[in-house]
């Protein structure tokens, strides 16, 4: 049986490393939409960054902890997550493939506040008003970003929106799943049954590229994902998840200067302007949550 490490007070590596994970979570995104400029199919790019990752998942947990890494505790939970997951990436890919990388990263920041409202009804947590006006003032971000009344829209957004719900749905999933599963379950369970899912579908759009810099790009993309999620588990060992997770927004300086020297492509100043919407409401909504954590703590204390 495993055994999760224990928590550390590291919290201004914890900072740091959460910064390195954001990056290498932007590299897959840059490495999705690159390949699929350089004409790969969506699926078999999404088979390749579940494959690659699932290949490191294994390497890392199996001499660690051998074939408890496949158990589950809550199989069913643990399928409908690692569904939601690379159906998420699907979409996402989808949305890369036609949409600057700086639009698709500003509309999946509304992650925090999708999953504010869903928490209400699936996790049955109770959201104050002031949470709801945030919520709403994140929802015309988007509606800035997005624009489907203006010439900037393109209904490749509809898949960015399906990748943002089914993410959120991804997380929901995860809290269901705290302190039922281990690390090594949830990177496994999630890569492996992405990539049996997709490897049928893979194969027949299967294009084998022509180039050694495609296939360069091919193998690290599972690297990337490994390295990020890797990356993010240590984070929160080391500092409170409350003080991570405004460090999710540094990816919009990432997105912004890869389009820019990757794809030529510059943000534009509805993009800017919803993303700047969409942080505030979300940053509000994180120093509310640090607040009443705190406020649990001083009336626990006073017990």
């Amino acid at each position: 049986m495993s055994v999760a490490r224990p928590r550390e007070e590291k919290t201004g590596a914890g900072v740091m490393v959460m910064a390195l994970a954001v990056l290498f979570f932007t590299a897959i995104d840059t490495s999705a939409k690159w390949l699929s400029l350089a004409g790969l199919p969506v699926l078999q790019i999404v088979f390749l960054r579940y494959f690659g990752h699932l290949i490191y998942a294994l390497a890392l947990y199996l001499p660690q902890e051998g074939l408890a890494a496949f158990h589950s505790n809550a199989p069913a939970k643990q399928v409908l997550r690692s569904v939601f997951l690379f159906s998420a990436t699907i979409c996402n890919f989808m949305a890369l493939k036609y949409l600057p990388i700086t639009v698709t990263t500003t509309i999946a920041f509304t992650q925090p506040i999708v999953i504010t409202l869903l928490a209400i009804p699936l996790l049955g947590e109770r959201v104050g008003i002031r949470r709801i006006i945030a919520v709403c003032v994140g929802f015309l971000g988007v509606m800035l970003v997005v624009q489907p009344w203006g010439a900037e829209f393109h209904p490749a957004m509809f898949f960015s929106l399906g990748a943002l719900l089914l993410a959120s749905m991804y997380f929901i999933m995860s809290r269901m799943l705290a302190g039922v599963e281990t690390n090594a379950t949830h990177q496994v369970w999630s890569t492996l049954l992405a990539t049996l899912v997709l490897t049928p579908f893979a194969v027949q759009v299967w294009i084998w590229p022509d180039r050694g810099s495609v296939w360069a790009v091919m193998f690290a993309i599972g690297g990337f994902g490994a390295l990020g999620h890797i990356l993010t588990i240590i984070a929160h060992r080391w500092a409170d998840a409350s003080i991570l997770s405004p460090m999710v927004y540094t990816q919009v300086l990432w997105a912004a200067i890869v389009g820019i020297l990757v794809f030529s492509t510059w943000p534009t100043v509805w993009t800017l302007g919803g993303g700047s919407v969409i942080i505030a409401s979300g940053l509000y909504i994180w120093r509310r949550e640090r607040a009443k954590a705190r406020a649990r703590r001083r009336a626990a204390a006073g017990r």
